[in-house]
Parts: structure tokens; C-alpha cells; sequence
């Protein structure tokens, strides 16, 4: 095959799901009613948190801004992946692949760093409770998530712009159901080990830091809550962190085997696979593993709900 530079090649075609044939009209019903969900629920948690004092806490001021990132998360590649599943015409343009690429990243870089955030946040409050207030002020909570913001936008650019030198040959179809690094590199028409060592360091870098991080924070956590003498003591502190943890484990577990690797791919169907939890399965689950498993939420949630109704609805003297 000659190369195309990758000034004349104008779009690619995102194959998806491949092999849904004919339950393709229910895969997109079950991935709208997931976005729907998720696009609901992040927001219920986001808007309950800002409306409600009683929620103005450091723990709860990261749980709305993981919410609020969820939101453009998802936007980034699930309305694209339900046009395509309607659509014979599958096809992105490079310019709109690569931004994709870039802000699917930059987000998922950002998660990292807030769930580290996070993990700091429930270390100070049961390792360090009475320095807790003087340290995690709101000033620090805003700081540190616009520092998350921030670094997770800085660290995909090296990478996009690698992607965007490459040539590429005249088969543009990406094996994947979004834009992402390793199914570009495979389309590519030069060697592309220099892309997938910068990858591999900089995913390393951020993930498995930000998840030792978190490990290290939790094993310090539990050492302490196995300090406390009492049962009902020690199930408390560890309501507070179960839900976080279940959120770490299941997103981390999926991009640690998917982005830190030195191969462009394992297997299509696997990654596929991986995508759809990373991608679509924990921002749904987000909403439902803070709300089941937090009291105080819930109970805010229904004080907003009914706060809402008895606006609505004002009785008459």
C-alpha cells in the first residue's frame, strides 16, 4: 500500500461494534438508557451537593466535581458511539478524531488525579482528624481541583501531537468504538515505537503514581481505623471510604491493563471490552455506588426533591 500523508487523509471510519448485527437497535437502546442515567444521575449528585449546606464539605465538594467531570467524560465518545450504531456511515474527520482522542484523555487523566484527591482527603479525615479542619479549607478543595483540571488537560498534548506527525495508509478504519492512541497507532504507515514508548510513559506515569498514591493513602486508612476499639467506630470510617474504593478499583483495574503496556493491542475484542467499562459502565455506576452507599446523600437528595415539590405545589389558605 503507498502512504498517505496524513494532510490528505480527511476522516476515519470507527468500525464500533462489528459483529451486534441484528441486536444493534437494542445495543442502542440499553447504551442511551445508560447515558441517559448517567447523564441524570451525575447531575442529581452534582446539583444536590451545590444546593445543600449541609453537604459543603471537602469529601462531598470532590464527589460534585467528579459528577460534573463524568458528564463531559461520557460526552466525549458515547453520543458519537449511539450515532454510529444507527448509521451506515460510520465516519469521524482526523481533525475531530484527534480531538476525541485529546479530550477523552485529558479527562480520564483528570479522574486519576481527582480520585487521588479524594483518597487524600478520607486520609486527613480519619488519620489526622483534629489537624483536618485547618488543612482541608475550601480554598484548598478549590485549588485541588483545578489543579486536577489542569494537569489532566496539560498531559495528553504530547501524545496528540506525535499522532497528528504520522502518516497514515489508505485503510482508515479504527477497530475500536472511539478515537483512542493504540488503534490510530496501528493504522499508521511508519514505525510507531516512539509513539507507544511515549504513551506507555506518560499512562504509566499518571496512572500507576496516581494509583500507588491511592493504595498507599488506603493502607494508611485502614491502619488506622483498626486502631479504633469500637465496631460501630470502625464500620464509620469505613463507610466513608468503601464507595471510593469500589470507584478506584473498577477504573483503575480497566485503563491499568489497557494503557500500560507496550503493545499497541492485546486483542480487539478485549479492548473493546475494556473501553465499554471504562467508558461507559463506571460513569454509570458512579452515581449509583455514592448514592446507595451514602445516608447523608440520600437524605439530601430527598430533603432537595421534596424542597422542590412543596415549591411547586404551594398550599392554599
Amino acid at each position: 500500500m503507498e502512504p498517505h500523508n496524513h494532510s490528505s487523509l480527511t476522516e476515519f471510519v470507527l468500525l464500533g461494534f462489528p459483529s451486534v448485527g441484528h441486536v444493534r437497535g437494542w445495543l442502542f437502546v440499553l447504551l442511551l438508557l445508560a447515558y441517559l442515567f448517567t447523564i441524570g444521575g451525575n447531575t442529581l449528585i452534582f446539583l444536590v451537593i451545590r444546593l445543600d449546606p449541609a453537604l459543603h464539605k471537602p469529601m462531598y465538594h470532590f464527589v460534585s466535581v467528579l459528577s460534573f467531570l463524568e458528564l463531559w467524560y461520557t460526552a466525549t465518545t458515547i453520543p458519537k458511539m449511539l450515532a454510529n450504531l444507527l448509521s451506515e456511515k460510520k465516519t469521524i474527520s482526523f481533525a475531530g478524531c484527534l480531538l476525541q482522542t485529546y479530550f477523552f484523555h485529558s479527562l480520564g487523566a483528570s479522574e486519576c488525579y481527582l480520585l487521588t484527591a479524594m483518597a487524600y482527603d478520607r486520609y486527613l479525615a480519619i488519620c489526622r482528624p483534629l489537624h483536618y479542619p485547618a488543612i482541608m479549607t475550601s480554598t484548598l478543595c478549590a485549588k485541588m481541583a483545578a489543579g486536577c483540571w489542569t494537569c489532566g488537560f496539560l498531559c495528553p498534548i504530547s501524545e496528540v501531537i506525535l499522532v497528528s506527525r504520522l502518516p497514515f495508509c489508505d485503510y482508515n478504519a479504527i477497530q475500536h468504538i472511539f478515537c483512542d492512541f493504540p488503534p490510530l497507532l496501528s493504522l499508521a504507515c511508519k514505525d510507531t515505537s516512539t509513539n507507544v514508548l511515549v504513551d506507555f510513559a506518560v499512562n504509566a506515569f499518571i496512572i500507576l503514581v496516581t494509583f500507588l498514591f491511592i493504595m498507599v493513602s488506603y493502607g494508611r486508612i485502614i491502619g488506622a481505623v483498626l486502631k479504633i476499639k469500637t465496631a460501630a467506630g470502625r464500620k464509620k470510617a469505613f463507610s466513608t471510604c468503601a464507595s471510593h474504593l469500589i470507584v478506584v478499583l473498577i477504573f483503575f483495574g480497566s485503563i491499568i491493563f489497557m494503557y500500560v503496556r507496550l503493545k499497541k493491542s492485546y486483542s480487539l475484542t478485549l479492548d473493546r471490552t475494556l473501553a465499554v467499562v471504562y467508558s461507559v459502565l463506571t460513569p454509570l455506576a458512579n452515581p449509583i455506588i455514592y448514592s446507595l452507599r451514602n445516608k447523608e446523600l440520600i437524605k439530601a437528595i430527598k430533603r432537595t426533591i421534596f424542597r422542590k415539590g412543596e415549591k411547586a405545589c404551594p398550599t392554599h389558605h
